[in-house]
This record gives C-alpha cells, structure tokens and sequence, in this order.
C-alpha cells in the first residue's frame, strides 16, 4: 500500500512561496493521480490541485495562476509549489493518491483516494 509523507509546512508572510514535497513509499506517484487536499477547522478537505497520471493538471479555482504541482518519479515524490500566498491559504496540507483513477483523471472527492499523508501545517500572516 503506498504511504505518504508531506513536509515543508511553516510560517510564511503574504507575498512569499513555499514548496511542499509529498514522499511515497510502497508504490510510485507517476501510477495514481496525485492531489493535494486544504483544510482549515470546521471545514472538510477541499480540492486544491492535481495531477492526472498522463501528467495533466486540474487547479481549484482560488489557486490558479499561484500553485503547480510536479513530480518527479526518479524520488518518487510529488511537489506542491505555492506562490503568493495569501492568509485564505493558510491550513493543514494533505497529499493524496488514487491508484484507480483513470489516465487522464483527476478525482475531485475524497473518497476516491486511497492513500492519504498525515498533513503538514501551512499558515500564512498578513
């Protein structure tokens, strides 16, 4: 079963970037789609971005422009670049994986995912 491991996560002004690595084990990236999941207290998991395993992205309308994601299979580790945050990015960050989804899809929902990392604490002050 394959694991993750999110780091990267801190403190950072509004206007700077952070990149935040999702490592897995027991299976490689490049043989899901690969997300990455927000959540702030009292509120679900919401959908930030993706990558299809055909390589296609698909972004959450707030981050368009701002964040990418990559991977690099050599390391199998997935990367969640994040520029110019702002405080309505702050929250705990987590990596998905869903070995079943199709080529070319990215699933939006929870519930298709498989594997889930222990999340890593973004906040970003004003």
């Amino acid at each position: 079963q394959v694991q993750l491991v999110e780091s990267g996560g801190g403190l950072v002004q509004a206007g700077g970037s952070l990149r935040l690595p999702c490592a897995a084990s027991g299976g490689s990236p490049s043989l899901s789609a690969m997300s990455w999941f927000r959540q702030v207290p009292g509120k679900e998991r919401a959908f930030v971005i993706g990558i299809s395993r055909s390589g296609g992205r698909l972004f959450g309308d707030s981050v368009k422009g701002r964040f990418t994601i990559s991977r690099d299979n050599a390391k199998n580790t997935v990367y969640l670049q994040m520029n110019s945050l702002n405080p309505e990015d702050t929250g705990a960050y987590y990596c998905a994986a869903d070995r079943g989804a199709g080529f070319t899809r990215v699933p939006l929902t929870l519930n298709e995912y498989d594997a889930w990392g222990q999340g890593t604490q973004v906040t970003v002050s004003s």
